[in-house]
This record gives C-alpha cells, sequence and structure tokens, in this order.
C-alpha cells in the first residue's frame, strides 16, 4: 500500500507544529541592556528565543548616543563588533557563539576595508554571512551589521 505524499506532509508539519501548540515553545524575551543603545529607541536590543539570540542592526555609534565613531569607515566598523560584543555579552552570549550576520555597507566598494577590521574579532572561526550595499542607513553610518548567536546551555 502506498501512501499519499499529502499525508506524509502533513504528518511532518504536524510533528514541526506540535510543540507550538502544546505550549513548549519558548515565548521570546525583549531585551534591553542599556549598553549600546539610548534607551529612547523603538526597538529591542536583541530578542532571546531558547538559546537563540537574535541582535538589532548595530551601527557604530558611541555607547548610549547617536553619534558615530570617528575613523571612518574603519572607526565605525571597529564601533559596530565592540558593539555587538557587548551587546551579546550583556546578555550571557560571546563573539564565538555567533553563527550569522548579515552586514550592510553604505559603499559596497569599501568591502575590503569593512574585511580588514571584521576579520580582527574572530579566531579563524567565522560565522555564516551575507553582505549588500545600501542605499542609504540609519542615521548616516556606513555600516550596519544584524547578527544572530546561539548557545547550549
Amino acid at each position: 500500500m502506498q501512501i499519499p505524499i499529502s499525508i506524509i506532509f502533513a504528518v511532518i508539519i504536524s510533528s514541526m507544529a506540535a510543540p507550538l501548540f502544546a505550549g513548549e515553545a519558548d515565548s521570546p524575551e525583549f531585551l534591553n541592556s542599556g549598553k549600546v543603545f539610548p534607551a529612547n529607541l523603538p526597538l529591542s536590543e536583541a530578542v532571546r528565543v531558547g538559546d537563540t539570540l537574535y541582535l538589532s542592526g548595530q551601527v557604530g555609534i558611541v555607547p548610549g548616543t547617536m553619534k558615530l565613531a570617528p575613523g571612518g569607515l574603519e572607526g565605525e566598523t571597529r564601533q559596530t563588533m565592540e558593539n555587538i560584543k557587548t551587546s551579546l555579552q550583556a546578555h550571557g552570549y560571546s563573539m564565538n557563539d555567533l553563527v550569522k550576520c548579515l552586514v550592510m555597507l553604505a559603499d559596497i566598494s569599501q568591502w575590503a576595508k569593512f574585511n580588514d577590521v571584521y576579520k580582527t574579532y574572530f579566531d579563524e572561526r567565522y560565522p555564516a554571512r551575507s553582505a549588500f550595499g545600501a542605499n542609504g542607513l540609519a542615521i548616516g553610518a556606513q555600516v550596519e551589521i544584524e547578527c544572530i548567536a546561539t548557545r547550549n546551555q
């Protein structure tokens, strides 16, 4: 007897969704450490679901302000990476817990300069990464990076 493919898919989908309907899924935690972003912004610094931490996009602001770090793209990239590191640590994670980063550059031709700074934050164990050039970033930033981290508890 052959089982119809629609039945197989229904079983697979229902088994994946079962924890959601049984109330077993982790509820999201909306987190703000106050260590990077000013308190009045309409966003969460991070959202944790289970062991996964989703960081909001970080730009190279001096913590607690909306002023970009000096030093052009390199200075902003360094400050952005420091802000990511600070946010991760504030919520019990580290740079080693990063699994995915999305990079947005105001000028994609600056990719090599960006990479020169970015790679100094990792020990040859790089997160998966995507990148694109953007036509304008928040507060006139040259770089923005959004990350996902995970860990085993």
